[in-house]
């Protein structure tokens, strides 16, 4: 049985007076992959995620989210998907629980609902023996797991990640790399990743989209990818020498 189409946009396009951030952007992601969104800074990733979240208005064309246009049902949309932006954001008087709470009764779940779930995804994440800590002492990693356990809190079907691990040192993108493919292999929820970090993208991703000056030039597997640039030989190309090429290319 063929996997569903979970996320789509066609001919997706938007400018900002002259300037064409998004150009005709046709892209499908399925069901229950993760799908590497990449492209350097002013690519047009950023302001696609916001088309899809219903929080910009396209220009031109159309994007459906969980079968869902966000431009008209931008709630409903919300409602099944988790973002997680670049920089997140917490009230520093709050610690974990508090912020937690604050989020569940902003989604309407019942006070004993929510602390059963907060302290389901606490554990989740790893930050069940930080739960009584202010975030204002939390560190860039902490602060990143708490913001996965934020979106977590209505299971949602779909996760939006804009460059969920940078900054964060070894260890701790690791464990957030970790953290998002049990999310999907366990959950099954579909991931769209935005990030510069080639290598952590080619860990994580079923597929991958790679964009330049607001168009998508390529889009597939690693490998098939690889096969487009390269042909087929004996040596494993690496996302960071296929991407490379896309771009010299573009």
């Amino acid at each position: 049985m063929e996997t569903e189409t979970i996320i789509e946009t066609t001919n997706l396009t938007k400018r900002y007076g002259h300037q064409t951030a998004v150009n005709g952007l046709n892209l499908k992601v399925k069901e229950g992959e993760i799908f590497g969104f990449l492209g350097p800074n002013g690519a047009g990733k950023t302001t696609t995620l916001l088309m899809l979240l219903g929080l910009s208005r396209p220009s031109k064309g159309h994007a459906t989210v969980c079968g869902l246009n966000p431009l008209r049902m931008a709630r409903e949309v919300k409602r099944h998907v988790g973002y997680l932006p670049e920089n997140v954001g917490f009230y520093e008087d709050m610690d974990a629980v508090q912020s937690l709470e604050y989020v569940a009764d902003l989604n309407g779940l019942k006070k004993v609902e929510a602390r059963e779930k907060i302290d389901e995804l606490l554990g989740l994440v790893g930050l069940k023996d930080q739960a009584g800590k202010k975030t204002a002492a939390f560190s860039r990693g902490m602060k990143q797991r708490l913001g996965v356990a934020e979106v977590l809190i209505k299971d949602p079907e779909v996760l939006f990640l804009d460059e969920p691990t940078l900054g964060l040192d070894p260890e701790g993108a690791i464990q957030l790399i970790n953290l998002i493919q049990s999310l999907n292999e366990e959950k099954e929820i579909t991931v769209l990743l935005s990030s510069h970090n080639l290598h952590q993208v080619q860990k994580m991703s079923h597929r991958v989209g790679i964009m330049i000056d607001g168009s998508l030039i390529a889009e597939g597997s690693i490998d098939s990818l690889a096969e487009e640039k390269f042909g087929v030989g004996e040596k494993e190309y690496s996302l960071e020498e296929i991407y490379m090429k896309y771009f010299q290319e573009a």
